[in-house]
This record gives C-alpha cells, structure tokens and sequence, in this order.
C-alpha cells in the first residue's frame, strides 16, 4: 500500500502540537564552520524550505540533533562516509509532477496537462553518520548575544518598507490601514522576541492585495480562515527568524490558536503543506525586499 506522505506528515503535526509543542520552533541556534546555521541545511549547504524545515526541526528536537546538517545514504557513501547502523532517517519530501496526454473526444486533439504530487525520501543527520570530513561537525565557539537592539534585524525590516507604528500594549497588523502596530521594544523580554513578533506581524501584511493577496475567507476572530493565516504568520516568523539568527521565546497568546490548528490540519491534510507554502512566500516576498532597487531592476531586465 503507497505511503499518503500528506497525511503522514499530517499526523505527525497534529501529534506534536496536541503535545503542546510548535513543530516550527527551531531547536538550535548554532556557529558552524559555515557561519551562523539556524535553517537545516542539505549536504551541500543550501537551506530546505517549506514544510521540510518543519520536519527537520521537528526530528532534531524529538531526537535531540545539535547539528543542522542532513543528506541522504547515497549522499553520504559518496563522501566516504557512512550511517551507523541501526539508526533512523527523517522523512523529507519534494513536489513534481507528470505530464499526461489526452485526447479530447470532441476534436480529436490532443492536450498535455500537468498531474502533480509530493514524493517522500529519507535523510540522516551528520550525528547519525560516521566518517564524513570534519567541516560536517565543526562547531566554533558561540560567540556572545546582545541584548540591545540588533543592528541586521532593525536593517532587515527597515528595508522592507512596511509602516510600522509604535505605541500601544499590542502587536497587530491593520488591514484598513496598511500598518503594522508594535509595543515599543522595551515591552518585550528581550530584542529577539520583538523582532519576531514584528517577523509574525510582518508576514500579515504580506498577504495585501498590493503584495501577496493571500485571503483564506477569514470572517471572524476564532473561525477556519482565521486560524489558518495566523498559522501562514507563525510559520513566517519562524522561518524569517531562523535567516536572521534569532531565537525568540514562543508567544503565550498564540497557544489560542493551537485547537483551531488542530482541528484544520485534521480536517485537511494538505492544510499545513498549504501553510507552510504560503509562508515560504511571505519570508521569500521579504526577503527579496532587501535587494537595492538599482540590482533588482537589473536583475528584473
């Protein structure tokens, strides 16, 4: 019998946050040989995206992984290496599609259209597998936090453009008039905490017709279409976290939303694939937001 890798990854979800436990929550913030790693990386060091840094975070807590490091059993034969026997891989997995042809029976033409689907592989931690060159392990010394303002992430959101007004005792993002309102950074625990709340606030309004025009029919406080773009800001706040190296505290208010999650990812199994989709594209829109204007028009040309 196939696999169902939506609802296997799915369940899985559902599992962790019925736990109480924000599967998108990195586990590490570490110094590696290749920088400052936060996002899992692939053997090759580009970052994974999209639902799959929700599972590998989620294994690298469950299992207790310091490393950010995954590749699969070939990729790691082939360096030389080998996995240690016994141990078990996570699940990945990636999207394609195959193209059909068929025969319209009317006009007897033919018409190719695209079928996709999501395919699942496994991939080890470099923890799990013995052997390979040592920048695969190499961890510096941390180097020390600030606790004042962080000069990249105060740049990063500076760049976006985004009208943030400060003032008040809460964080929210006003559609009516296109601004973001933030408690000043001296309310909040810590500047990584502030600048993941504005991460969070920052993916709402990414979803304005004007920018991503991202609607799931949100009626009300509490309803389906409400939950789910509170879940698409979360995810976005995680994964923006993890590109600038930051490790907030989880947010006490959102654990409102985790029956509504729940009860989504239950009755839909594509919704958190959906989620962290739509995610992936408000951390990416944000992300391009950073790029001179001069070099993205080049680039655009």
């Amino acid at each position: 019998m196939r696999t169902d890798v939506y609802q296997k990854i799915t369940d899985h979800i559902v599992r962790e946050l019925e736990k109480g436990v924000r599967p998108w929550h990195q586990p590490w913030k570490v110094e590696h040989s290749a920088g400052r790693i936060t996002r899992p990386l692939r053997g090759n060091g580009v970052p994974y995206q999209g639902i799959n840094v929700l599972m590998l975070w989620s294994a690298a807590v469950e299992k207790g992984y310091a490393a950010p490091i995954w590749m699969t059993f070939r990729q790691a034969k082939e360096l030389g290496a080998h996995v240690r026997k016994g141990e078990e891989g996570s699940l990945v997995v990636y999207a394609d599609k195959i193209i059909r042809s068929e025969t319209n029976a009317e006009t007897g033409e033919e018409a190719e259209h695209a079928i996709p689907f999501m395919k699942g592989y496994t991939v080890f931690n470099v923890e799990q597998i013995e052997g390979l060159p040592s920048h695969y392990y190499a961890q510096p010394e941390r180097r020390p936090e600030s606790v004042e303002r962080i000069a990249h992430a105060e740049a990063f959101f500076a760049a976006t453009g985004a009208s943030i007004v400060h003032g008040g005792s809460k964080a929210c993002y006003v559609t009516s008039t296109d601004n973001i309102r933030m408690p000043c950074i001296d309310f909040f625990e810590s500047a990584e905490s502030y600048y993941a709340t504005l991460a969070h606030e920052c993916s709402h309004w990414t979803k304005h017709e004007k920018r991503l025009n991202r609607d799931f029919g949100r009626k009300r406080f509490g309803d389906e279409g409400y939950a789910m773009e509170e879940l698409v800001a979360e995810l976005g706040a995680a994964f923006l976290s993890a590109d600038l190296g930051l490790t907030p505290e989880v947010r006490d208010e959102h654990a409102a939303y985790i029956g509504s999650w729940i009860k989504a990812l239950k009755n839909d199994k594509r919704a958190i694939f959906a989620a962290a989709s739509h995610a992936q594209r408000a951390a990416d829109f944000l992300n391009e937001l950073q790029k001179p204007q001069d070099v993205a028009e080049h680039e655009a040309a």
